[in-house]
């Protein structure tokens, strides 16, 4: 099963705009009824693919002949929860401001852009990290992502040139990093620990890992 509970979260965010969109469809007269249909099947858009990124997840790797698992991290959801919390408020002001107050069109078109902009990221965000897990051994770092297929990408520590931490304005706000570690040669190759806690700590073991080499 994926981190967390995806299905029951995407479900709580999703079921309102089914339920807005009914109400648009069948409950009042002064627009009409097909003005709900987007609402609903964003909803049901939302839900469905909370309970799908609920039943898939990366397999744990194959650990070779004296290979040992030192540590696995997932992704946190702050960043996720930021992106979520900025933008509900802003769809639940679209509606009011288009259907209970006379203002311009102008006013609740900006919220429903900048709203539906951050809730949709967050919810790719929230999925995303649901389903990416990283793992440190002694022999590789790795990193897989489930979702219509495995991608999986693992360097050898032997192979490893840099790790490097990096921080967006918003991972630094929930104290959060990335952590970025690249092979050396003609054909670099490159892991992306995104929105990881404690990420200095993080980086400092796997330099430490690679420092033994």
């Amino acid at each position: 099963m994926a981190r967390g509970a995806p299905a029951v979260w995407s479900t709580v965010l999703g079921l309102p705009f089914v339920l807005a969109g009914g109400w648009l469809y069948v409950g009042q007269s002064a627009y009409p009824g097909v003005v709900g249909l987007p609402f609903a099947f964003f909803g049901l858009f939302v839900v469905g693919i909370g309970a799908y990124v609920h039943a898939v997840s990366p397999s744990e790797p194959r650990l070779g002949d004296d290979e040992e698992l030192l540590e696995k991290r997932h992704p946190t959801q702050r960043v996720a929860r930021v992106k979520i919390a900025v933008g509900l408020p802003l769809l639940v002001a679209t509606v009011y401001l288009l259907f209970f107050t006379r203002v311009p069109y102008v006013y609740p078109t900006a919220t429903f852009v900048v709203g539906l902009y951050a809730f949709s990221s967050g919810l790719y965000t929230y999925w995303t990290n649901s389903l990416t897990t990283y793992y440190v051994t002694s022999r590789r770092i790795i990193k897989e992502y489930r979702f219509l297929s495995l991608v999986r990408r693992e360097i050898p520590r032997e192979k490893v040139r840099g790790v490097q931490e990096r921080k967006s304005a918003i991972e630094a706000l929930v104290g959060l990093g990335n952590v970025l570690v690249a092979s050396g040669g003609g054909r670099s190759l490159e892991i992306r620990m995104r929105n990881m806690e404690q990420s200095e700590s993080f980086a400092d073991s796997i330099r430490t890992l690679i420092s033994e080499s």
